[in-house]
């Protein structure tokens, strides 16, 4: 599956959270990253952020999608990074 990751979180968890998120995502702006996962990596990140992050002030969203063939990126401004080899 193909999943796009934003969160918002306290500053003390930002770089605690990006670093997870990098294990299985690629960084696309501040606060998103995406990529393919299995569904056991998917899991595995969820279960890692959530024990990170403090429910009652922070918000962490996962888009599901089918596949990278389903995803149509459109940007306008600068790129922070350069975007993952399935956009090329």
């Amino acid at each position: 599956m193909y999943v796009i990751m934003v969160y918002d979180v306290g500053v003390e968890r930002v770089t605690k959270v990006l670093k997870i998120a990098r294990r299985y995502l690629g960084w696309v702006q501040n606060s998103v990253l995406e990529g393919e996962l299995s569904n056991a990596q998917f899991r595995r990140l969820q279960r890692e952020v959530q024990r990170v992050i403090q429910k009652d002030h922070d918000r962490v969203l996962f888009y599901l999608i089918r596949s990278a063939k389903d995803v149509r990126r459109e940007s306008l401004g600068a790129a922070t990074s350069s975007p993952p080899d399935f956009f090329a």
